[in-house]
């Protein structure tokens, strides 16, 4: 591989590129811009543009477009060529700051929860200079917002940036009272690891249900799982290495900080984590990541699977967003310091943090309802639906004493010896890592662990960013009117823990006692997607929205609709698939294999009638009552599907295809699962889990 400081970054009109390419004074200006989050002055527009161009061909690049994040969690590309023509009509390259700041694609066929109208088409990209321009498949795309002709946000980046407007007003609210003036922004930082499945491209090519749904809605379980704990953290096989090395050249190219990679629980399972950056090039980065990642799979005759839970039995794949909120003087807001007892700043930090998850724990379950992530929550790493925050036995028992106003004496971190000489003596953090915990403290930030795999971060950042921005703004109210500081940060800090300390737990997320405890607490079970987007348009929460100008009313409605849409359309499609798969392959091979074992029974019969046939009698019977069963609840799943498309109410809609769809296409997988287990394999359709998560 080529030095990685000179691949780095190559295919990004990054900081490096401006500062030789563009003017100083208009470098200055865009680079001030971008580290304050102010808008640019458009007459900068057209040199930025000209420069932008030239080194975009240079690099190979023959287009330019606008890359934008529709409410479709994938992003979208239209693409312009740079090619013009000058008066006399010869063709030149052109690219103009007019061209660079805004597009006009037709917003027709993009998500809009009714905001406008189908005739309605026009809708318009902005660009956004805080993410830097990059090349990618010879085409110059331009990170940018998206939205409709009246100004709402059509797309996921709009609500980010917006969102991290908002925490920095008022974070810069709460720093300045702790006397730091020279703090002009505050950033929230975020690196969300992502896990991800591989499979052989020509095992997945013959399951219809991994193409069109992402997810098997048939296959047995194999003998072996991950039962023995032998892939997580295993040497990485030479096809998956070579898949992972070509994939870290191609994101480092685009500025991706891509860190660290390893195999995950699940056979077939891996992941990679990013370094840390600012939330709207993290959000970026990780949508290039994801959509780079499907690229160089298949150019290693390998598919990437982004689901949360392709394979039923073992780990479903989350994406943990690490969150954390820093200073552009580098202080670390969650950084509890030498001393957390006296570190005022991170433990209000901290308060704000808690009060914000148990408020709106409705907010923080809805950023990551999706059908597929429902299946993967409550089991396996991942984390319950239930809300709580996991802070570790010395910060419980710092609050603790916070509560009672009693001295807490700060434990400090120790050595740890593990009894061999040879081995060096390292460092004990003060706190264990909780894997059930749906919000855990880790030493300087959260990690959201519930996030499903194929999610944009935005999401889920939109909702942390908006509801500790409430907080602060709370507190910064109370705080700047007090006139003892010192004394009065201490009782909100005392009070906000004692009022809102029923959402921390650090025990196992996974218990039933945890779930009949939290339901004492009054937390909130929300356990699927259906019955948790209704709460998102409710009255507080557009308030709250509203307040922090993150979203108007009508984008939020729009959002609900979106959201409860998209959950009916993928159990509508994975209801298709399954039917099909049924009718077309399962129940034929049964038969076909049910035939097989009565004319051996015919042949034994006509062979000798003291021949014993009681093996293919029973098993015959077996399989012919089962596939019975399968024509009957498949015939059910067909009617249940043309009953969901009569529901008009999206809502009331999203319910019975969770309620009634589901719940059928469980009992077929169940029964279709156990005939895999007797059927002989030649007579099987479809790859099955054998090959598709032990044969790579």
């Amino acid at each position: 591989m080529e030095d990685i400081k000179k691949i780095f970054g190559s295919c990004v009109f990054g900081d490096e590129v401006m500062k030789e390419r563009l003017p100083e004074d208009i470098y200055l200006l865009l680079k001030a811009a971008i580290a304050e989050h102010k808008s640019i002055d458009n007459s900068i527009a057209d040199t930025v543009a000209d420069a932008m161009k030239d080194w975009a061909i240079e690099k190979g690049a023959t287009h330019f477009t606008h890359w934008f994040q529709p409410m479709t969690d994938i992003t979208a590309e239209k693409h312009d060529s740079f090619v013009s023509t000058d008066k006399s009509g010869k063709m030149i390259l052109e690219f103009s700051g007019k061209e660079l700041i805004k597009g006009e694609p037709d917003a027709s066929s993009f998500p809009s929860g009714g905001l406008r109208a189908t005739f309605e088409a026009r809708g318009y990209t902005a660009w956004d200079p805080s993410s830097y321009a990059f090349v990618k498949d010879d085409t110059l795309c331009i990170p940018t917002a998206f939205c409709s002709y009246g100004g709402e946000a059509l797309d996921q980046k709009t609500p980010l940036l917006r969102s991290m407007d908002a925490i920095n007003k008022q974070a810069l609210r709460i720093v300045r009272l702790f006397g730091m003036n020279d703090v002009k922004y505050i950033n929230t930082m975020v690196g969300p690891e992502q896990e991800y499945f591989l499979v052989d491209k020509e095992l997945y090519d013959k399951r219809p249900d991994l193409v069109f749904c992402g997810r098997t809605l048939i296959g047995a379980k194999p003998p072996k799982g991950q039962e023995m704990e032998d892939h997580y953290f295993g040497v990485i096989k030479p096809r998956v290495a070579a898949f992972m090395r070509d994939l870290d050249k191609k994101l480092w190219e685009l500025g991706v900080m891509a860190k660290t990679e390893h195999n995950e629980a699940a056979p077939a399972q891996h992941e990679l984590a990013p370094i840390f950056t600012n939330t709207n090039v993290a959000a970026d980065n990780n949508q290039l990541t994801m959509e780079i990642m499907k690229k160089t799979a298949e150019e290693h005759g390998l598919v990437c699977l982004l689901h949360e839970k392709p394979f039923a039995g073992v780990n479903g794949s989350g994406k943990h967003n690490n969150w954390s909120l820093c200073t552009d003087t580098g202080i670390n807001m969650l950084k509890p310091g030498k001393s957390a007892s006296s570190n005022n700043l991170f433990l209000l930090t901290l308060a704000a943090v808690i009060k914000a998850v148990d408020e709106h724990q409705d907010l923080l379950r809805i950023s990551v309802a999706s059908a597929g992530n429902d299946l993967r929550l409550g089991a396996a790493e991942a984390p319950p639906a239930i809300i709580s925050m996991y802070l570790g036995d010395e910060l419980d028992s710092l609050l603790d004493s916070i509560i009672k106003g009693e001295r807490h004496n700060d434990i400090n971190k120790t050595n740890m010896t593990v009894g061999a000489d040879v081995i060096p003596v390292i460092r004990k953090d003060n706190t264990d890592r909780n894997r059930t915990s749906p919000f855990a403290f880790t030493g300087n930030k959260f990690e959201f662990r519930m996030l499903g795999s194929s999610a944009s971060i935005s999401d889920a950042n939109v909702m942390i960013n908006t509801i500790v921005a409430d907080a602060f703004c709370e507190f910064a109210d109370i705080l700047e009117k007090s006139t003892d500081f010192e004394n009065d940060v201490k009782l909100l800090i005392r009070d906000t823990i004692s009022n809102h300390k029923r959402i921390i737990f650090n025990g196992d997320g996974y218990s039933k006692s945890w779930e009949e405890e939290a339901k004492k607490r009054g937390l909130l079970n929300l356990t699927n997607t259906a019955v948790s987007l209704p709460y998102l348009s409710n009255k507080a929460n557009i308030e709250l929205f509203s307040r922090n100008g993150v979203f108007n009313e009508t984008e939020v409605k729009c959002r609900e609709e979106i959201r409860l849409e998209n959950y009916c359309k993928t159990v509508h499609i994975e209801a298709l698939t399954l039917s099909q798969m049924i009718k077309r392959d399962i129940i034929p091979a049964i038969s076909a294999y049910t035939g097989s074992l009565c004319e051996c029974i015919c042949s034994k019969h006509n062979a000798s009638a003291d021949i014993d046939c009681s093996v293919e009698e029973t098993l015959a019977k077996s399989l012919s009552s089962k596939n019975a069963e399968l024509l009957r609840l498949t015939s059910e799943l067909d009617g249940a599907v043309k009953k969901a498309k009569t529901i008009t109410d999206v809502c009331e809609c999203a319910l019975f295809y969770h309620d009634t769809l589901l719940a059928l296409m469980k009992q077929i997988r169940d029964i279709s699962d156990k005939c895999e287990l007797e059927v002989k394999r030649e007579y099987w359709p479809y790859p099955t889990y054998d090959d598709l998560l032990f044969k790579i």
